[in-house]
């Protein structure tokens, strides 16, 4: 739930507006066509004062995920940059969600998106954790999904809008069944994702997850590749089947929202020890030390909002 809002702003197209100001118009495009695109950034406390975690990159990953759509972004990459940092401030947080999205506007109505107006908005509230500290240490129970995710090659590499109804109704088939969160597959069988994560699984000390054919590849994703071959793990991206997910090791989804947070059961069947793992464990201890700043090794993912 939002809090505080009262206090807070959301910026539009140049200029700062109360929370409760902040509308879109009912005949946008983007709301009856989902022709827009959004990212998911995460802020997080460290000594040095609040900080970013790869904004440049989310920001990038914005302007290629508009640029998909022919839709131009009538604002740089560095004044968004500035702007997310401003708005970080100007709402009192020290960690929390900043959500920039893209959308079109209502000067028509219809398929053709053409000549409309190119909307640009950045909201920042707090958003401490999504996975409670129980989750993270216990894990969470998954379901295979019914639906399948998008074969859509604009799905794999964006946040486009209009993709996510999948997400949606895999989502709350899983929460209808008692379960925490889905797991969806590609057209081929293959595992794809959750509903708004991506999975890795790990056997034998190997760590694997799905092919950029099959999931968005997320920065959080990028992110914990990375940081496992840092380690010294090696990390294989093959097309998975759902029976590696059963028989593995240790499971485990990555994202903006969930960070790291082990996957324990899947349609009641246990993964594993029925709990975190020892590399899942290893990973999240990595992973922590860098977003919160006690980690100089990776210092250059960090923005800092008052620089």
């Amino acid at each position: 739930m939002f809090v505080n809002t009262d206090s807070k702003v959301i910026w539009k197209n140049g200029s700062f507006e109360k929370w409760e100001n902040a509308s879109v118009h009912l005949l946008s495009h983007t709301m009856h066509y989902g022709t827009g695109v959004f990212e998911g950034v995460r802020a997080y406390k460290t000594n040095e004062g609040p900080a970013i975690f790869r904004l440049q990159d989310h920001t990038n990953r914005l302007f290629d995920a508009a640029s998909k759509l022919s839709v131009e972004i009538p604002y740089s990459r560095d004044e968004l940059n500035k702007v997310q940092k401003d708005i970080f401030s100007m709402n009192n947080l020290e960690e929390g969600y900043l959500r920039p999205i893209v959308y079109l506007g209502s000067e028509s109505l219809g398929i053709r998106a053409t000549e409309l107006s190119v909307n640009v908005a950045i909201a920042a509230w707090e958003w401490p954790s999504y996975m409670s500290p129980e989750a993270k240490e216990q894990g969470i129970s998954v379901i295979k999904s019914s639906f399948d995710q998008y074969s859509n090659p604009l799905h794999s590499g964006y946040k486009i809008i209009g993709t996510y109804i999948n997400s949606t109704m895999a989502l709350h088939e899983a929460i209808q069944k008692g379960a925490d969160e889905a797991i969806l597959l590609d057209k081929n069988g293959f595992i794809s994702e959750g509903s708004g994560e991506n999975i890795f699984l790990i056997k034998n000390n190997t760590i694997y997850t799905p092919t950029v054919d099959h999931c968005l590849n997320g920065i959080t994703r990028q992110s914990v590749m990375k940081i496992a071959l840092d380690m010294g793990y090696e990390v294989v991206e093959k097309n998975l089947k759902i029976d590696e997910l059963i028989n593995s090791d240790e499971a485990f989804f990555t994202g903006t929202a969930v960070e790291i947070t082990p996957i324990s059961k899947i349609d009641e069947m246990v993964i594993g020890s029925g709990s975190r793992g020892p590399v899942t464990q290893k990973l999240q201890k990595t992973y922590e030390d860098i977003i919160f700043g006690r980690n100089k090794n990776y210092d250059h993912w960090l923005s800092l909002v008052t620089t």
